[in-house]
Formats: structure tokens, sequence, C-alpha cells
């Protein structure tokens, strides 16, 4: 849980043995909330947006793999919100469901998006509106998005607290992850708090000077 001033409220799901960070972000005022990264575990996920009395406007993916999207069937079933990516990531959908059974699981084959998002673009749900930015090499569309205040990064799998995201699964490119890194989030400064697709949150300042791989 994130009390990030404002109206914002932050509730954090972990799910599935990926221990991915499925986040609820609304807004305490309208009630309305984008579901970021629903991984699996569709009901713990959907009992905690009952719990929190959020309506659900959007459902957004930072990348497509298995861990980060296991759950958008459940999601789009019980509440109908639209589903968006980016649009290089859906090559990587189509093949989620084949990917799964390699890491010994399974999963429902996930539904298409309603939009793509890109670089620029903004997701808004109540007062509260989360940018969309372009940071790929973990995954060819990955994206991250910040928050309209400039406080918060939703950062998938590109950056993590002391690490970045692996770059070995088809579509990933270390320098490609290397220079969204620094290009893209690192310029963000240094207060940025970043919340990441699996492990607990950082700064950008602490990740710019302390984090090995930058």
């Amino acid at each position: 849980y994130l009390p990030a001033g404002g109206d914002m409220v932050v509730h954090t799901v972990v799910v599935t043995e990926f221990m991915t960070n499925c986040f609820i972000v609304g807004d305490e005022i309208t009630k309305e909330a984008v579901v970021i990264d629903p991984g699996g575990e569709g009901q713990k996920i959907l009992k905690e947006i009952e719990k929190m009395g959020m309506n659900v406007k959007a459902v957004v993916s930072t990348h497509a793999h298995v861990d980060h999207i296991g759950a958008l069937k459940d999601i789009k079933n019980a509440l109908g919100a639209d589903i968006m990516m980016h649009q290089a990531e859906l090559p990587v959908l189509k093949t989620a469901s084949r990917m799964a059974r390699l890491f010994g699981i399974s999963i429902d084959d996930p539904p298409e998006p309603d939009r793509f998002i890109a670089e620029g673009d903004q997701v808004s749900c109540g007062s509260i509106t989360l940018k969309v930015i372009e940071t790929p090499g973990h995954s060819p569309g990955g994206i991250s998005l910040l928050t309209s205040d400039g406080k918060v990064c939703f950062a998938g799998d590109t950056l993590f607290a002391g690490s970045i995201g692996r770059t070995d699964l088809p579509g990933g490119d270390y320098h490609t992850l290397i220079e969204s890194i620094k290009t893209k989030l690192i310029p963000l400064g240094d207060d940025v708090k970043v919340l990441s697709g699996h492990g607990p949150a950082t700064t950008m300042g602490v990740e710019r000077r302390y984090n090995p791989f930058l």
C-alpha cells in the first residue's frame, strides 16, 4: 500500500510463483482505477479491487510476458475494462500460452488488447493520469508509466531494486534495455519512486548510484 499524496492510492497484489507485483492504482475520490500487470491469480486481484471499492477503467500491461498477463482474461471477463499495451508486444502476447508451457505452467489464451499505447500517450482514472514512456529491452514493446506529478514510476521489468530485467527471452536486448534506463528513466530525477514488476520499491537516485548494471 502506498499513500502517494493527493487522491491516489496504490495497492500491490503479489501473484503467482513468479512473485509479480500487480498494482491497482485508484482515485480515492472518484473510485476509478487502473490495474497494471495482472500476472495471474485473477480472483485474488478481483477480491482486492472489490475491497478497495474501485471501478476499473483500464488494464495496462507493461509488457506481455506470461508472468504479467496471466490474469488478463479473468479481469477482462469480470470487469470488461479496456486492455492496453504497446503494439510491439502483440507477438509476445500471441505466444504467451506457449511460453507458459516452457515454464511448466498453463494459462488461458489472453484476450487481444482493446487499445495500443505508445510514448506520450496517457491513461486516466479520475484525477490520476499515467503517462506512457517507451522502455524496450526486456521485451520489444516494454513500457513504463509515470504519474502526472512525476513522482512515481511503474517500471515493469525494465528496472529493479539493484538489478535490471533479463534480456535472454525472445525479443530481449541488453543494450536496448540499458539505453532505455539511461535515457528514459534516470533523467526523471533522483526522487522518483520506482515500483517494479517484481521485488521492493526503490528510487531513481538509489539505482543511479548503486545499481551494478548502471
